[in-house]
C-alpha cells in the first residue's frame, strides 16, 4: 500500500512539473531583463518629442528608403526568383544592435538606416505602439536578444535598458549549444505562429549573442472574395513561360501610378492595413524596374493615390524566401560593423581590451500567402554577433491584371511603411 502510494505522489509531481518544462522555452536560461525595467519616462519624452517635431515625416521618407534600397539590393542577389523581405524587421533588429555600437561603427549603421540612432528608437517606439491591432488585422512584434554564458562578455545595462525602453526585448543568457539552438528556434516558431520554424540551422562557435526580431502578421480581406471571383488564368514569367494559376478578380478605388508603373491598393478588414501592387508597365523588365526603384519614388506612389475603379486580378501564391543580408549590408555602406578588427560594440558588453565584438551574419527568413480570406505573413531577423581575440485627370476606367511579374507590398495605411516586400516572378499552383 505504501509502495502504491509513493508511486502515485511521484506521478502526480510529474504531472504537475513536466507541463511546465514544455511550456518553458527557456527553462535553462537566465532572463537578464528579470531587473530591468521599461523607463516609462524615457518613453513618455520619447513620445512627446516625436509628436511635437518634424522628426516622424523626415524618418518615415528615411527608412521608406532604406526599405526600398534593401529590397532593390536583396532582388539583385536573387534575380530570377521570388523575392520577400521584410523592412521593419531587418529595422527593429538592427537598431537593436545600434543601441550597441560606437564611434565609425555607429556612424556607418545611422548613414545605412538614414537615420541617427536616437531618433530611430524615438519613431520605432512610437510607431509600433501604435500599430493597430484587432481581430481581423493585427501584426505582432517580438524581439529578444539571446547571449552565450561567457566570462569574457558581460552585458552592459545601459545596452539593456535601451533594448528595455525602446523595444520591449527580452534577453536570455544560456550555454550555446543543442539546447540553446532548440530555444532560439522554438521561440521564432511561436512568435511567427508557426510560420517559420527556425531561423538557425546551427550555432556558430564564434558565436556570443543573437539580437531577433520576429513578425507575424494575419488579416482578412476587407471585402473577401466569393466562390464567382475566382477563376483560372495565365501567368507569364520573365522568360516568358505561362503558368497556369487561380486568379481572385474585384474591383478596387485606389490606383498607383508614375512613369514606370501601375497599381492598387486593397483593403484588409478595419482599413489600417493594405496590399499595394505595383506592375511595372508593359515592356519594362523587372531587372531594369528595379534597378530604378528607390525610396522616392516608392513614397510619392503610396502617398498620392488616385480614386478611381480599377479592375484587378491578384493570382493565389504562396512563398518563402531566406537570405543572409551581411553583403547587402556592407554593399549599402556599413562595413565596420562586419570587420573583426575594426568594429566597435563596446556599448553593447564589456570584454576584454583585446577582444572584437562583431556582427558575422544577418540572417533573413520571411514567408506570406495570399488567397481569398487574406493574407498571412511572417518574418524573422536575426543578428549574430561574434567575438574573437585579436499626372493630368485620371481617366473614369483602370484595369491592373497582376498577370505577369510585379512588385507587392504590405504597409500600414497611416504611415503608408512597408511591412513586408516582395517580387513575383512566377506563381506555381
Amino acid at each position: 500500500m505504501k509502495k502504491h502510494l509513493l508511486l502515485l505522489l511521484a506521478l502526480a509531481l510529474l504531472a504537475v512539473l513536466l507541463p511546465g518544462c514544455a511550456n518553458n522555452a527557456n527553462a535553462q536560461s537566465k532572463n537578464l531583463m528579470a531587473g530591468v525595467q521599461a523607463n516609462q519616462q524615457t518613453q513618455q519624452e520619447s513620445q512627446l518629442a516625436a509628436t511635437l517635431d518634424s522628426t516622424p515625416t523626415l524618418t518615415n521618407k528615411a527608412i521608406c528608403d532604406f526599405s526600398a534600397r534593401l529590397f532593390q539590393q536583396s532582388c539583385q542577389q536573387t534575380p530570377d526568383e521570388n523575392t520577400l523581405i521584410s523592412p521593419l524587421s531587418v529595422t527593429l533588429a538592427l537598431a537593436m544592435a545600434a543601441n550597441g555600437a560606437e564611434d565609425k561603427t555607429l556612424a556607418q549603421m545611422e548613414q545605412t538606416l538614414g537615420v541617427p540612432r536616437n531618433t530611430l528608437n524615438s519613431f520605432l517606439l512610437l510607431y509600433t505602439a501604435n500599430l493597430p491591432q484587432t481581430e481581423k488585422a493585427r501584426l505582432n512584434i517580438a524581439n529578444s536578444i539571446w547571449l552565450k554564458e561567457d566570462s569574457e562578455f558581460v552585458a552592459k545595462k545601459t545596452f539593456l535598458q535601451a533594448n528595455a525602453d525602446y523595444y520591449n526585448a527580452d534577453v536570455y543568457q544560456l550555454p550555446f549549444n543543442d539546447a540553446a539552438l532548440k530555444q532560439i528556434n522554438g521561440w521564432v516558431k511561436q512568435q511567427t505562429n508557426g510560420m517559420i520554424d527556425k531561423i538557425l540551422d546551427k550555432i556558430d562557435k564564434d558565436a556570443v549573442a543573437y539580437l531577433i526580431n520576429a513578425l507575424a502578421f494575419e488579416a482578412e480581406w476587407m471585402s473577401p472574395y466569393n466562390n464567382h471571383q475566382i477563376g483560372d488564368g495565365e501567368f507569364t514569367t520573365a522568360g516568358g513561360q505561362t503558368q497556369k494559376v487561380d486568379f481572385m478578380y474585384n474591383s478596387e478605388h485606389i490606383y498607383l501610378e508614375d512613369e514606370n508603373t501601375q497599381g492598387f491598393i486593397k483593403y484588409y478588414a478595419g482599413g489600417d492595413y493594405a496590399f499595394a501592387a505595383l506592375l511595372p508597365h508593359e515592356g519594362i523588365s523587372m531587372a531594369d524596374y528595379l534597378a530604378d526603384f528607390d525610396g522616392e519614388k516608392l513614397h510619392s506612389l503610396l502617398n498620392n493615390p488616385i480614386s478611381v475603379q480599377v479592375k484587378t486580378a491578384i493570382p493565389k501564391f504562396e512563398s518563402d524566401y531566406t537570405l543572409e543580408m551581411s553583403q547587402i549590408l556592407q554593399d549599402m555602406g556599413m562595413t565596420d560593423a562586419f570587420d573583426k578588427n575594426i568594429a566597435n560594440f563596446r556599448a553593447m558588453a564589456d570584454f576584454p581590451a583585446d577582444y572584437t565584438l562583431y556582427i558575422n551574419k544577418i540572417l533573413h527568413k520571411t514567408y506570406i500567402k495570399v488567397d481569398e480570406k487574406g493574407t498571412k505573413a511572417g518574418a524573422v531577423t536575426a543578428v549574430e554577433m561574434a567575438g574573437n581575440t585579436a499626372a493630368g485627370p485620371p481617366p473614369e476606367f483602370k484595369t491592373v491584371y497582376l498577370d505577369r511579374p510585379f512588385v507587392y507590398l504590405l504597409i500600414d495605411t497611416e504611415q503608408k511603411l512597408p511591412l513586408f516586400i516582395g517580387a513575383v516572378q512566377s506563381v506555381a499552383k
